[in-house]
């Protein structure tokens, strides 16, 4: 590779290890010429929500320099994409595994149509109005990382969407506290009405603790429906989603300890239990020869 690419790539796992830890620590277990790939999507996916996300993003005429800002970020990435030349190392290196793992470029316009509804509206009546956005900025990166992973069969598809969706509604449910700060709430209005619940109170009240237990359970749902996917992919492949699926899982059981608690800090997994599923996971591998195409227990 050329050195701007080498520099992007290594700009790209940076991003991915500051940013995206367990994403990170599941791409150990993949060759590196993989590895490279997922850096480079998740970075494409992190700069866009760097983006959407910046303090005073939305409010007031700011929204208007933000969308601007996005439009012209997803326009040079296109452009990038579709082989035009870029001096921008991360740019380069994010084009050049689009075009290497034939990503389909109707992922991105449904991924930054998803973006740019962030802009626009902060809060969602339903759950199939939920996963409606969710297509776009969550079920899609699933779809982006099929190539990368390169699954036996097409039937990984639904799984691979159902992952991208249950990674997503963690980070809903760990980052309430968070996306208050920012005036949206992610949790569907029907469910707050059904419990009684309300985040802006901030308060661990007995209908918080009755909502979050059923998303959670909701969440839980869409992990069961991503391991059928597991079994379709190559060795590599399956040790890294695997690792990724059980890191993010254990996310949840985080916040049921807390109880339910979203509003203080973050419910996070520490470093050495991140290592410890990661060496785990090798050694189901190495010691009998062949990887058990399963999730690692919890």
């Amino acid at each position: 590779m050329s050195p701007l690419l080498d520099e992007g790539y290594r700009r790209c796992a940076a991003i991915t290890r500051r940013h995206g830890t367990t994403y990170y620590w599941g791409t150990l277990l993949l060759p590196a010429a993989r590895r490279r790939h997922v850096y480079a999507v998740y970075a494409l996916c992190r700069l866009a929500d760097d983006i959407v996300d910046a303090p005073g993003a939305t409010s007031g005429t700011q929204a208007v320099t933000t969308q601007a800002r996005l439009g012209d970020f997803a326009e040079n990435f296109r452009r990038v994409a579709a082989g035009s030349p870029t001096d921008d190392p991360v740019t380069a290196a994010i084009g050049h595994s689009v075009r290497q793992c034939g990503i389909d470029s109707g992922c991105f316009t449904r991924f930054f149509h998803a973006m740019a509804q962030d802009l626009t509206q902060s809060t969602y009546a339903t759950w199939h109005e939920l996963l409606d956005y969710m297509d776009g900025s969550a079920a899609v990166i699933g779809e982006m990382m099929l190539p990368v992973l390169e699954p036996s069969s097409p039937d990984a598809l639904e799984p691979a969407r159902a992952l991208g969706l249950a990674f997503q509604l963690t980070n809903f449910l760990r980052d309430v506290g968070e996306d208050l700060g920012r005036g949206r709430v992610y949790l569907p209005q029907e469910d707050l009405t059904r419990f009684g619940a309300d985040p802006w109170a901030r308060q661990v009240t007995p209908a918080w603790r009755e909502l979050m237990r059923f998303e959670v359970e909701r969440n839980r749902v869409l992990y069961r429906e991503a391991d059928c996917g597991i079994p379709l992919l190559p060795a590599a492949s399956a040790r890294c989603i695997s690792t990724a699926r059980t890191l993010y899982a254990r996310i949840l059981e985080r916040i049921e300890r807390r109880g339910y608690d979203v509003f203080s800090g973050r419910a996070r997994v520490p470093t050495w239990r991140k290592a410890g599923v990661v060496a785990r996971t090798i050694l189901v591998g190495t010691g009998t020869g062949t990887v058990r195409r399963r999730t690692v227990t919890p």
